[in-house]
């Protein structure tokens, strides 16, 4: 494999895309909306589009509750709006990375109905996991399993079975034992290949295979594996069975010109379990979300680099680096709390409110400091304009299955899920056009998110617009993503120190400003302190 691949270093920015733009009006974004905004991402200089699911769908989970895996749902509008997208994204030097999600079809699909017409025992109830209960009638769970979105991870059928969810129950679990299940999505793949798709991001990609038997599991349901109880394995996740899969679904990839990839959403620790899914024959990438939740501090985010380069450094694969997606908190919000406070479950009105100047100053320097970093970085639409979270939404607005099924205990996702402004004076901020009688979007933005609008900070210096501008013309043109750390003499308690190439990074954890070495600064993260030196929570590029 050649060096020069361009995932290897490439920035890969996500798209989700009920909440990226909207051309029809109708307040739910759309393909068309996104292909309006490609020239958005060509100006910010990122290497591809990332976009999360746009198949039919219920949405019950904002669709990754697929129906059909090969066609487009008319919400976000035809096969033929998703070659034009494809084909005004090469237009401008943009690769094109869809979301693919094999671990659950949707209650919709058309094999699930199939399976509960068919009945008990039948074949295709063998393409999802189907049991008997527990108890004198069966009334039981088949086993103590709990679904990520909160309660049990059965949900029983008319006829007395019971089938698996390991999340909402609108999503089963397919049977990935069944040679039926593989072939079909062999099928999915050589589809939107043949669409002119340049990789895969896969959805709970260490979910697929199951223990044999589906043991009893009764510790707590967390998305990230580790050994649970006698330090075993949750038998719900990283089985060795899916390197198999993985195994097969590369071959179909280098089948294709063009140097065609693939990234997972593999929730796996320690990092040599990880390496695993990324061994050359596998995936080519796997998002590091141990580095995503390291706590802002030097000890902390050193730890965590350190970690994830050794970690991929035997199967000769790269870091992934990423701060924010569609699954947590926006880091500018996340950041606006000290060390050690958790916002997993989300944000709501009645939570502590974070420090929103202290929360974007910290997120411009992690931002800055994740830039600088050898390998691939993943940006989730909106970061580049300093986007919090919505940490106010109403709680009657929420949609997320999370705040439903954990009986609105835990908010959920949908607080970084809002449309993204665009234009400060606009109906929903040029998220889309209002039509009379339709929400102007899906989920209701804040009312003061002009102010981080597209349009009010496009060319103005000092913007996080901007700073995300230069910050990846730099990393272009002295192509940090395909460096090598050299740990400077800066380390302690309170800053990151190192080389990269010609350029020294440098992150100020500390409470007071801290002296920079000599130098030509390349940019910053913030103004510099009156006599140069770099004040706390600020991160500094400097031509060594």
């Amino acid at each position: 494999m050649s060096s020069l691949v361009w995932w290897r270093d490439a920035v890969i920015y996500q798209v989700y895309p009920r909440s990226f733009a909207d051309a029809d009006g109708d307040g739910m974004g759309d393909l068309r909306g996104i292909t309006s905004r490609l020239d958005h991402l060509a100006e910010l200089g990122v290497d591809a589009l990332w976009m999360s699911p746009f198949y039919p769908s219920p949405q019950h989970d904002a669709g990754y509750d697929v129906a059909d895996y090969r066609d487009v749902d008319p919400r976000f509008g035809t096969l033929d709006d998703f070659d034009a997208l494809v084909t005004a994204a090469k237009a401008r030097n943009l690769r094109v990375v869809v979301d693919l999600v094999p671990n659950h079809t949707s209650s919709d699909h058309a094999w699930f109905l199939e399976a509960i017409k068919a009945g008990p025992g039948s074949s295709e109830r063998e393409r999802y996991h189907f049991r008997k209960g527990l108890g004198p009638d069966g009334e039981l769970p088949p086993n103590g399993w709990q679904s990520v979105f909160g309660g049990p991870a059965w949900t029983r059928v008319p006829d007395g079975e019971w089938y698996l969810h390991l999340f909402d129950s609108s999503q089963p679990d397919l049977n990935w034992d069944l040679p039926e299940v593989r072939q079909m999505f062999i099928d999915v793949l050589r589809f939107w290949l043949d669409r002119g798709v340049d990789g895969f991001r896969v959805d709970v990609a260490h979910g697929l295979i199951k223990e044999s038997g589906l043991p009893d599991w009764t510790e707590a349901q967390v998305p990230i594996t580790s050994p649970g109880a006698e330090h075993r394995t949750p038998p719900m996740w990283d089985q060795d069975g899916v390197h198999d899969i993985y195994r097969e679904w590369r071959r179909v990839l280098d089948s294709y010109e063009g140097d065609r990839m693939m990234v997972g959403e593999a929730w796996v620790s320690p990092a040599e379990r990880m390496a695993r899914y990324i061994r050359p024959d596998e995936m080519h990438q796997a998002f590091n979300f141990s580095y995503l939740m390291a706590p802002w501090t030097a000890t902390d985010q050193r730890a965590a680099i350190i970690e994830s380069i050794e970690g991929v450094a035997p199967v000769g694969a790269v870091c992934t680096w990423v701060l924010s997606n569609h699954d947590v908190v926006r880091h500018a919000s996340r950041l606006g709390y000290e060390p050690g406070y958790s916002t997993q479950g989300g944000i709501g009105v009645d939570d502590p409110q974070p420090d929103e100047a202290l929360g974007l100053r910290r997120a411009r320097a992690a931002t800055m400091l994740m830039l600088s970093l050898p390998g691939s970085a993943y940006l989730y639409q909106g970061e580049e304009l300093g986007l919090p979270e919505h940490t106010t939404l109403p709680d009657d607005e929420r949609q997320d299955p999370t705040w439903f099924r954990s009986k609105h205990e835990v908010r959920g996702r949908d607080g970084c899920r809002v449309p993204v402004p665009w234009e400060a004076a606009a109906p929903s901020f040029g998220f889309g056009p209002s039509q009379p009688g339709v929400s102007a979007s899906w989920l209701p933005q804040p009312a003061d998110w002009g102010r981080f609008a597209a349009d009010a900070e496009r060319g103005v210096p000092g913007s996080t617009l901007s700073l995300y501008t230069e910050a990846l013309r730099l990393r272009r043109t002295h192509q940090l993503g395909r460096g090598v750390l050299q740990w400077g003499t800066g380390e302690g308690e309170e800053l990151v120190d190192f080389r990269n190439g010609g350029i020294r990074v440098i992150t100020n954890f500390g409470r007071v400003p801290a002296p920079l070495p000599p130098g030509e600064v390349l940019l910053a993260s913030g103004d510099l302190a009156a006599d140069g030196s770099l004040p706390p929570d600020t991160t500094a590029w400097i031509r060594a």
